[in-house]
């Protein structure tokens, strides 16, 4: 029973900080130091990325009319005006296209990279330190973006060559551990002259294949088996990721009508200095 509680300790912090430009993984390690999971270290990492599943489900449920590219109801844009084309929403389609593009740099350096990455960043010092650059670069990015017009306020006006660039952002996340996916993708977009809302809407949309070849990755490559209280352990931590993703997801999208990045981008250099000290400190 305590490991369950464990797992629905981990899954409201997955839940928050997958969506939040806070860096999950950042989280995820500090949470782990006062609360592990007595698993095998092999265990422990494979929840960490499985658990995402759940929280990418929260993004499908929400956003499902902006992302099922089939039906007749609300189709502006159809492929032809009779017959099976009637069905196909051609926008929603570009959009995928575009998700591909912005996923291919990300995709091609995880496959060949995972395991090196994990060995030789996935450590608290590397996350600390990309957790206050990109907190640094959250503010200089939204002084240099005050006052300015955006020159993107649609998914629609996105461009496959803006795809691409918010493509290469979200490689350094998938690079540095705690620089947070959500947060590098939603710097490169701000600096190209995008939107709050439309970075932080393909943010998510960018989440849902990125986070599934993740997830089959880990699970492919984890050979320990699964008894039926790891089993347990990983549903509690999705459905509860899940749940609390869905109200984290629409406060994020009405906070950005209103306000700024800079509350985030604050908050990463105190949870740096924060991991630095207790590392160097207490460690």
């Amino acid at each position: 029973m305590i490991e369950i509680l464990k797992a629905v300790v981990l899954g409201i912090v997955e839940g928050i900080t997958e969506w939040l430009p806070i860096s999950s993984t950042g989280h995820l390690i500090l949470v782990d130091e006062f609360l592990k999971l007595k698993e095998s270290e092999d265990f422990k990492e494979m929840f960490d990325v499985v658990i995402q599943l759940g929280a990418i489900m929260a993004v499908v449920v929400i956003f499902w009319s902006k992302l099922w590219p089939f039906g007749k109801k609300n189709n502006h844009h159809p492929l032809k005006n009779e017959g099976f084309g009637a069905y196909i929403k051609t926008d929603i389609f570009q959009m995928w296209f575009k998700v591909l593009v912005a996923c291919i740099p990300a995709a091609v350096i995880g496959f060949l990279l995972d395991d090196w990455v994990d060995e030789h960043f996935y450590n608290p010092w590397t996350v600390a330190i990309a957790l206050i650059v990109f907190g640094i670069a959250f503010i200089i990015v939204e002084n240099w973006n005050k006052g300015r017009q955006p020159k993107v306020n649609t998914i629609d006006e996105l461009t496959y060559k803006a795809a691409l660039i918010i493509g290469m952002f979200q490689l350094i996340a998938a690079i540095f551990p705690g620089t947070s996916r959500s947060g590098a993708t939603i710097v490169g977009a701000l600096l190209i002259g995008i939107s709050r809302t439309v970075a932080a809407e393909f943010t998510f949309y960018l989440a849902i294949p990125v986070m599934f070849g993740a997830s089959l990755l880990k699970l492919v490559k984890y050979d320990g088996g699964f008894s039926s209280m790891q089993i347990g352990i990983l549903a509690t931590g999705m459905i509860v990721a899940f749940a609390v993703s869905i109200f984290v997801i629409k406060f994020l999208m009405d906070y950005i009508k209103k306000h700024d990045f800079k509350v985030f981008g604050w908050y990463r250099i105190i949870l740096g200095a924060l991991v630095i000290a207790y590392f160097s400190l207490v460690r």
